[in-house]
């Protein structure tokens, strides 16, 4: 039997973190009865992980790497904090990330290969996250102590030690976006939403109501944006104005 559909063995691969090649074969030679394939590759050493694969990842490690100019951090998921606390698995997680960030969106295969081969070693359920590059004048990046968060920060024109500041701030206080104008609208909408019939609930009257849904708006802006929130080590400035650089590249991930 050849005529095994490409979706179907891309089914079985994310069951099984195994090849492409492994996953057709397997197939073919179960004629394309997923168990038995199954089967064939865990009597072949390569799927030990398929009855694995279905369990919640909540715990994880976040990893970053930069040089120079350019940076990238990624994320990579387990089930136990047990599991994320294992040297091992932190070194798999430092691994993937070079290798993200040596060959972007082609180091996948590898990086997956990798996962297969950490599964069969420490015996549960592991991940590939996402991953992020950002590419800047000077980069600062911190990984919090829990290894759970990582964050990149870049400008032009300022120092690298205000850069890793900013990450640690970042990291605390998660902003979602860089600047006010890139909360989304439809983010205020809804928020909007919610205002108006908060304000209706206090007896708050119409005249006044489109200047105070004008006046939370901004706040709200403000509060999810990097660069204008409250700088958590000095709280009388901004961000903006403690980093004093341009052109400000912000990414952040966690498990």
């Amino acid at each position: 039997m050849s005529d095994i559909s490409a979706k179907t063995v891309m089914e079985l691969r994310a069951k099984t973190g195994v090849s492409m090649m492994a996953c057709k074969k397997a197939l073919v030679e179960a004629e394309g009865d997923e168990e038995k394939a199954i089967e064939i590759l865990r009597k072949r050493g390569e799927a030990k992980s398929a009855d694995k694969a279905d369990r919640a990842t909540g715990e994880g490690a976040v990893a970053i790497k930069i040089e120079g100019t350019k940076g990238c951090v990624s994320s990579l998921s387990c089930e136990t904090d047990f599991v994320a606390r294992n040297d091992a698995f932190v070194a798999l997680a430092q691994t993937i990330c070079d290798n993200y960030f040596a060959e972007g969106d082609t180091a996948q295969e590898k990086n997956e290969n990798l996962v297969k081969e950490a599964v069969n070693t420490l015996g549960e359920n592991i991940k590939l996250g996402s991953y992020e590059m950002v590419e800047s004048g000077v980069l600062g990046g911190y990984v919090h102590s829990n290894g759970k968060i990582g964050v990149i920060v870049g400008a032009d024109g300022t120092e690298e030690g205000k850069l890793k500041d900013v990450a640690m701030h970042a990291a605390a206080m998660n902003p979602k976006v860089t600047s006010p104008a890139e909360v989304t609208d439809e983010l205020v909408a809804k928020e909007k939403e919610i205002w108006t019939e908060q304000l209706k609930n206090e007896g708050k009257p119409e005249n006044i109501m489109e200047g105070i849904l004008a006046g939370k708006e901004k706040k709200f802006r403000e509060e999810g944006a990097l660069l204008t929130q409250a700088f958590v080590k000095d709280p009388s400035m901004k961000v903006g104005e403690y980093l004093g650089g341009e052109n400000v590249k912000y990414v952040r991930l966690a498990v």
